[in-house]
């Protein structure tokens, strides 16, 4: 009898290794080298029997190309992050931490697409199916047609799937964790389980047509459990973010090959459900403090949405050697190299001073146009004076000091504009600022900037004596 061979995948980028250790060498994580069959899967065991190919069609690259055709699901801020809508045929993975409500939007989202007409089926592996009835009920998604069934085999859903002879429209399985198949000899949950049953089911939406959902749970580092290379096999990645503070929630495309991936949709969690929120910048600015110093209004932009956000920062005085710098919402290394510039070639003292630094809401900053906003944050904070009202903030800071243009300078004084923000501060010559004129404050570099918000208030370092 042969000795069975087996080897070692790394659970976070799929490397396979022909021993284990506890760091994977491709990806340099640790603790994500597991023991795998590679007999098993599909088409393998040790009857396994060598298919002989079979030519496939070329079609010339000079062909007419055609739209995807798509599943409109009514809720605007889901179609809003996959770009019109899901498309046919095509796998969806969906991420989130527990609780966060991906099942919710997954059941609102079924239910809508049931009453517009289309075939949907909810398959749950982690509840039975008078859990998902009592949840449809709270959400008032009861009266709809989906189908619910409660399994984690994938042949047995499959089978189920097949059966009938109507192919159904959209398929969501909850969660990718739970399934299970035949062909893999291991448990639930498992590298090779969890890429086998995403993979047979991901060959089942390219052959019928019918676009299938997956539900991924998280790590505690925001990473979607289980490998990366599910992530690869998907069409579309969504994360569903959120903090357990506030009731508002995000849905970001992290990969999106049929629409883009810098769109957010925004929703406020309620006791009837997610309710879509049209006019984001409303929410994140419903608990501001306009006379609070440290207080920095940055006119963002996801996608095609503008958003104004509210940048908080706080500068005490330490007696440490190291002072602290603390970071909620923005880029570290991006704080740091800000505070850098302030002191390098604006004499701004913050070496002596703990730096916290919070974006209001729970909400991500991932652009650098941020910059001037999170400088202006903390130079009103160690000045202790507080901003205008009614301005806004946004531009890029390089090492030389100099205010950079960012792009959609329009769309974010638009956005401002049509909240009451009469005045913005921005680059110099920072390109086409749409029909707006008056209020426009234009920085040349980050002196400028100080300059306007401390005056002559003593910021700047006195020269050193002879």
């Amino acid at each position: 009898m042969a000795k069975q061979r087996t080897q070692f995948i790394c659970a976070n980028c799929g490397t396979v290794h022909p021993r284990w250790s506890g760091k994977c060498d491709a990806c340099g994580e640790w603790n994500t080298i597991v023991e795998e069959n590679p007999t098993a899967g599909i088409g393998g065991g040790p009857n396994r029997t060598l298919r002989k190919g079979r030519p496939v069609a070329l079609v010339p690259l000079s062909g007419e190309s055609e739209d995807a055709p798509r599943i409109v699901s009514r809720v605007g801020e889901l179609d809003r992050v996959t770009g019109g809508g899901i498309v046919r045929g095509s796998a969806l993975l969906l991420g989130g931490d527990p609780g966060i409500g991906k099942s919710t939007l997954l059941m609102q989202a079924a239910a809508a697409l049931s009453r517009a007409g289309h075939s949907v089926v909810y398959v749950s592996g982690e509840e039975a199916v008078a859990q998902v009835r009592l949840r449809a009920q709270r959400l008032g998604a009861s009266d709809s047609d989906v189908q619910l069934a409660a399994e984690t085999n994938i042949e047995d859903i499959l089978a189920t799937l097949d059966q009938g002879g109507k192919r159904p429209d959209l398929v969501i399985l909850d969660s990718v964790q739970t399934l299970w198949t035949d062909s893999v000899e291991s448990a639930p949950g498992t590298v090779t389980q969890v890429r086998a049953s995403a993979q047979a089911m991901i060959r089942y939406a390219k052959s019928t047509g019918a676009a299938v959902v997956l539900v991924g749970h998280v790590t505690k580092e925001g990473q979607i459990a289980g490998p990366r290379v599910v992530e690869h096999m998907v069409d579309a990645v969504l994360q569903f973010e959120g903090d357990g503070a506030h009731q508002y929630r995000i849905l970001r495309a992290i990969k999106n090959r049929f629409g883009p991936t810098d769109e957010i949709g925004v929703f406020e969690m309620t006791g009837a459900g997610l309710r879509q929120v049209p006019n984001p910048s409303e929410l994140f600015l419903g608990e501001r403090s306009a006379n609070a110093p440290g207080a920095a209004v940055f006119a963002a932009m996801e996608g095609t949405r503008p958003v104004l956000v509210e940048i908080q920062a706080l500068c005490a005085p330490t007696s440490l050697g190291t002072p602290r710098r603390a970071v909620v919402g923005w880029d570290s290394a991006r704080l740091a190299m800000v505070i850098a510039v302030l002191e390098a070639h604006c004499g701004v003292r913050l070496g002596q001073h703990d730096v916290y630094l919070n974006v209001a809401g729970g909400y991500r900053i991932a652009e650098p146009a941020a910059d001037l906003a999170v400088a202006a944050a903390l130079v009103s904070s160690l000045a202790g004076l507080a901003l205008p009202a009614t301005s806004v903030y946004f531009g890029e800071i390089s090492l030389s000091g100099a205010v950079r243009p960012v792009p959609h300078a329009a769309g974010r004084l638009k956005e401002a504009d049509k909240l009451g923000f009469g005045e913005a501060v921005l680059p110099a010559g920072g390109g086409d600022t749409g029909n707006r004129r008056d209020g426009l404050h234009e920085m040349e570099t980050l002196m400028d900037l100080v300059a306007r918000i401390a005056g002559g208030k003593q910021l700047v370092r006195e020269p050193d004596g002879d």
